[in-house]
C-alpha cells in the first residue's frame, strides 16, 4: 500500500501556492472575488475578446462569470487565477496559470478597452516572474490563435518560443481554428527591462 501512496505521490504536479498580489510599474493584479463577476461578464461578452479564447462561450453573461469564479475562487484548484486592475481595484482582464495534462499553462485576456497600451504584456511578464520564483524548472506551455498576432509577441518577448502549429476549437467560433503552440522552457524566461 504504501509503494502505491509513493507512486501517487511523484506524479503529483507541485503547486505554486496562493495566488499573490502582484504590483507593477501601472496595474496590480490580484486574487479574484466573487463580485468581479459583472465586470468579467461585461468582458467576455465582448465577441472581440472571446474569439481569441478557447474555451470561452458567446455569449458570456454573468452566470458563466460566477460559475468560473466559484473554480478559482475555492482554492481546491491548483494554479493561479490574477485579476488585472489598474490600481482603481476595477477588474479589467486575467492571467492563468493552470495545470493540465500533467503541465502548466498560462492564459490571459484583456478588455478590448484596454489594449494597445502595454497592459498584458505587462501583466504576463509579472505574473510569469512570479510563478517562476515559486516553481523554479517547470516549463509553461501556451498558445495563440494564428490570427492573434499581438498576444504571440507578448510571449515571444518574454522568452516563449514557437513548438508547433494544430487547430482547436474555439467554443466562440464554433469551429476549429489554427492555433500556434508556444513553449517558455527553463532557463528562457525574460525578465522585463529596467526603466529609467
Amino acid at each position: 500500500m504504501s509503494a502505491l501512496r509513493h507512486e501517487r505521490e511523484d506524479h503529483a504536479v507541485a503547486d505554486p501556492g496562493a495566488v499573490p498580489a502582484i504590483a507593477t510599474a501601472r496595474l496590480a493584479l490580484r486574487p479574484h472575488r466573487l463580485a468581479d463577476a459583472s465586470a468579467i461578464a461585461e468582458s467576455l461578452n465582448d465577441f472581440r475578446v472571446s474569439r481569441m479564447l478557447a474555451r470561452v462561450p458567446a455569449p458570456f453573461d454573468r452566470q458563466d462569470a460566477e460559475e468560473w469564479l466559484a473554480g478559482v475562487t475555492s482554492g481546491l484548484v491548483p494554479g493561479w487565477a490574477l485579476a488585472i486592475t489598474t490600481g482603481d481595484d476595477v477588474h479589467i482582464g486575467a492571467v492563468t496559470f493552470e495545470e493540465r495534462a500533467g503541465g502548466w499553462h498560462l492564459g490571459y485576456w484583456l478588455n478590448r478597452f484596454y489594449w494597445a497600451r502595454g497592459y498584458m504584456g505587462e501583466a504576463v511578464q509579472a505574473a510569469t516572474a512570479r510563478f517562476l520564483m515559486r516553481m523554479p524548472g517547470v516549463e509553461v506551455h501556451s498558445g495563440v490563435f494564428a490570427d492573434n498576432p499581438a498576444s504571440l509577441k507578448v510571449q515571444e518577448t518574454i522568452g516563449f518560443r514557437i513548438t508547433g502549429l494544430s487547430e482547436i476549437y474555439s467554443v466562440a467560433r464554433g469551429a476549429m481554428v489554427p492555433h500556434v503552440e508556444t513553449l517558455l522552457s527553463p532557463g528562457d524566461f525574460r525578465p522585463a527591462a529596467s526603466r529609467r
